[in-house]
This record gives structure tokens, C-alpha cells and sequence, in this order.
């Protein structure tokens, strides 16, 4: 059962086991050159899946991404806690070279767009389609535009 899912996820562009292997090799290469090389692969195989990770995003652990790099935009100055839930379209984008600073085990639903020097807290529900610009405290819930914040979900 398991090679047979391996293959489904692999033909939907779901299989991003490689494109995390890249990303820790990147993060721990020294080298100028060798660090080039791997950033390319990574930036190469996140277009592969139909996204893009910026080659200095911070991920203080494995996302969550039920649909796959799908859409999905992480500016390279953003930075993403552990735990977290990214779904499909999502465009998490910087201002001024400032980026979001995601919490932990946050879920951001389809089409959400993060902008600016901003900080999400931990445990944080940002609704489909929400544009978030402004700073967020923990266990709340994000939905609408303009963003509506209803506190301690």
C-alpha cells in the first residue's frame, strides 16, 4: 500500500520528500557555490509542484501542505513555525523586505494572502481568502476582508 501511494502522490505533484531534503541541505550548506547549486534544485522543484519558497524562508519544522506546493508563494524573508496547516493558493509576500512571522500550528486556509512586516501568534485560524496585514495575538480566528479578528476561538 505504501509504494502505491508513493506513486499517487508523486503523479499529482505531492510528494515533496525530495524538495524538504533540499531545503535541510541548503540550509546547511556553507559553500557559496554548493549552497547556489542546492537553492537552484530547491527553486526548481518548487515550480515543479506549482509554488515558491524563497531560498532564506525560515521553517522551524515541516509544514503541513494537504495540497502540495499548489499556488502556494512563501516570500524568502518569511518566517513559519512549527505544526502549521498551509493550504492551496496561499501567498504569504513581504513588504519592504519584511516578511510575516508565523506562529506555531496555525492554519491558513486556501487563498489567504499575508502581507507586510507583520506577526501572526500561535494557534492562529486565518480563514479562506482573508488578507492579513496587520499583527495577529494567539488563539484567534481571521476571516473576511477587511480582516475581522474574533478573539480566543
Amino acid at each position: 500500500m505504501g509504494i502505491r501511494r508513493d506513486i499517487i502522490d508523486y503523479s499529482r505533484g505531492d510528494n515533496l520528500k525530495h524538495f524538504w531534503r533540499l531545503y535541510r541541505l541548503q540550509k546547511k550548506a556553507k559553500n557559496g557555490c554548493f549552497r547556489d547549486i542546492l537553492t537552484f534544485l530547491m527553486s526548481r522543484s518548487a515550480h515543479r509542484h506549482g509554488g515558491y519558497v524563497g531560498p532564506d524562508t525560515v521553517f522551524r519544522g515541516i509544514p503541513t501542505l494537504p495540497h502540495g506546493l499548489h499556488g502556494i508563494f512563501i516570500s524568502r524573508f518569511a518566517v513559519i513555525g512549527e505544526g502549521c496547516w498551509i493550504y492551496q493558493n496561499v501567498t504569504i509576500g513581504e513588504v519592504n523586505r519584511k516578511a510575516p512571522v508565523i506562529g506555531s500550528g496555525c492554519l491558513i486556509g486556501a487563498g489567504a494572502v499575508i502581507l507586510g512586516d507583520i506577526k501572526i501568534g500561535n494557534h492562529v485560524k486565518i480563514g479562506a481568502g482573508a488578507v492579513v496585514n496587520t499583527d495577529v495575538p494567539d488563539n484567534c480566528t481571521v476571516v473576511s476582508q477587511p480582516v475581522r479578528i474574533m478573539e480566543k476561538s
